[in-house]
């Protein structure tokens, strides 16, 4: 069976993107590949916007987590007000972060967890025109993210948890170091940079390296001066300055 449906899929995961583009080309969509950028340069959320746009999909397959090009959420209501479908698939468990999705117009979030013929029958419901996620779900969701305020709120706080030694791991990958260079600077094992390199993932809430270093871009991080060995082996020390000027923006009100 055949259909005009196109559908564009965002995913910095070559195995997963392709796997979804057979999967969906097997059931008759007309998929389109959006190139994601997988090394730091001069991407933006806005100039991936414009990549998905020239697609022309009706259907958005978006993942949350985009590495250099930032955070994935930010397409999401460009994207729905001009006409497109939007289906969020992402390796984040951050109920926040889902609520903030569905907040700013994406039809549902499905888990990468999830079997890949559960998220190939919610695109096709998606063009029948079905509901994918019960109202109930939407509201309680969207309430989780309104109560942790806005997400870069909510990014601030995340990266306020950061001990000095992860702040500084963290500083070093958005200046483009690699964890062996961090490790040798630090005079400490790979295994141990990449123990708080995983602590770091988990607090910012993002399954990538890249994707949190595109977190503390997003939201104008600095990392506080620390040494290279303060804290070596990842145990928390208080900064020497006030944490507000970790961030280069003055800090907006809670709302």
């Amino acid at each position: 069976m055949s259909h005009a449906t196109r559908v564009a899929i965002v995913e910095d995961h070559a195995i997963l993107a392709e796997a979804l583009r057979v999967a969906l080309t097997l059931k008759g969509f007309n998929v389109v590949g959006v190139a994601v950028p997988t090394h730091n340069g001069n991407w933006s959320p806005a100039s991936l916007l414009t990549s998905v746009l020239r697609a022309r999909p009706r259907v958005v397959l978006l993942d949350l987590d985009l590495g250099p090009a930032g955070d994935g959420t930010k397409l999401i209501n460009p994207l729905s007000r001009a006409g497109h479908h939007v289906v969020v698939l992402t390796a984040c468990e951050d109920e926040a972060r889902w609520g903030a999705s569905l907040g700013r117009g994406a039809l549902t979030v499905l888990s990468k967890s999830a079997p890949l013929q559960v998220i190939v029958d919610v695109i096709e419901r998606v063009e029948q025109g079905l509901p994918v996620i019960s109202r109930a779900e939407r509201d309680r969701l969207v309430q989780v993210w309104r109560e942790h305020g806005t997400d870069d709120d909510e990014r601030h706080r995340r990266l306020e948890r950061l001990t000095p030694r992860e702040a500084f791991v963290l500083g070093e990958l958005v200046r483009g170091r690699r964890v062996r260079e961090v490790a040798v600077e630090s005079f400490v094992s790979e295994a141990t940079v990449r123990t708080q390199v995983k602590s770091i993932l988990a607090k910012l809430g993002v399954s990538s390296q890249l994707a949190a270093v595109a977190v503390a871009r997003d939201v104008g991080w600095v990392p506080p001066h620390v040494s290279p060995g303060q804290g070596a082996g990842g145990t928390s020390t208080v900064p020497s300055a006030d944490s507000s000027a970790r961030f280069g923006s003055p800090g907006r009100p809670r709302r």
